[in-house]
């Protein structure tokens, strides 16, 4: 039986300069409500008592969970879907923009692989792939849509050293227990020229601000950790590895918006959510570190 984390320093820096700065209600699957709490030092956020490893899954076990199983239920959902392929394409030309000169292809590994999109879509562009994904129902299918086999989490642990080009994280980095090992073994298994690309919501973004306890992409207890670019800098340093850049997601603007549009007024406000998305990232052209999501594009500081 699992257990409930209460965290005493920052999970991200160890400063004890922690303190509660709003609490948050678990629209998705228990209704449940969570405190979230802010380093002074370093600025990361991140959910306070949450279940440990062993006991978070039931949190993940709901219909409308895409990222687990492919569904197309709700509004939501469909929207999602229908720009994933934009997005998908979006993603590939970000791997091959952050490549070395004269790499085209090589070896990626995707951490969180879902249901499979991204890894699929990498492989059909010549990449030898490699996925890894917590949950046994995305695994399988990924295997029956796409015909590939990925494994279970712990299998990161047991990679070959330099291994991968590329090393790719889309917005999981947030739902991983085990933070600076995670980052130890990205650095570990990437080859000495290799880039991860880490995507991470920025809760100092504008709709954030806009939304407060409503943000959808605070996803407690889901989401353990609540990164500001600072915080990622700090982190990335700490790992022996350098920040390298952060670019914009701009789709991400709209979707958390329509889906915190819903938790906010209990109905979905698609007028409302285009608005405030097109408000978010009106702002953060002016700041892009200010953007509703950021990839990190990260190399070894070597």
């Amino acid at each position: 039986m699992g257990s409930i984390i209460s965290v005493a320093s920052c999970p991200c820096c160890g400063s004890n300069s922690i303190a509660k700065v709003l609490a948050c209600k678990d629209y998705t699957v228990s209704r449940a409500v969570f405190e979230i709490w802010e380093c002074a030092d370093c600025t990361m956020r991140f959910t306070q008592d949450v279940p440990d490893q062993d006991s978070i899954g039931p949190y993940y076990q709901s219909d409308a969970y895409i990222s687990h199983t492919d569904t197309e239920k709700g509004m939501v959902n469909k929207l999602y879907k229908l720009a994933r392929s934009y997005t998908l394409n979006w993603k590939m030309a970000m791997v091959k923009k952050s490549l070395k000169a004269g790499v085209q292809t090589g070896a990626l590994l995707d951490i969180g692989t879902g249901t499979g999109a991204f890894l699929h879509k990498a492989s059909t562009a010549g990449w030898e792939v490699t996925g890894l994904e917590p949950d046994e129902g995305a695994r399988k299918i990924c295997k029956e849509k796409y015909g590939l086999e990925t494994e279970a989490p712990w299998k990161l642990f047991e990679l070959p050293g330099a291994k991968f080009d590329v090393v790719t994280m889309w917005h999981v980095l947030e739902h991983v227990h085990q933070l600076h090992e995670y980052m130890d073994q990205v650095k570990r298994v990437l080859k000495p020229h290799g880039v991860a690309l880490i995507a991470l919501p920025n809760y100092t973004s504008a709709d954030a601000r806009h939304y407060a306890a409503y943000w959808a992409a605070y996803d407690v207890p889901r989401h353990l950790y609540h990164f500001s670019p600072k915080a990622v800098e700090i982190l990335v340093k700490h790992h022996g590895m350098k920040l390298e850049s952060a670019k914009p997601m701009w789709l991400d603007a709209f979707y958390i918006a329509l889906l915190s549009e819903g938790y906010k007024t209990g109905k979905g406000n698609l007028a409302g959510a285009l608005a405030n998305g097109l408000q978010s990232n009106l702002h953060a052209i002016q700041n892009k570190s200010t953007c509703s999501s950021l990839v990190y594009i990260i190399r070894p500081a070597n």
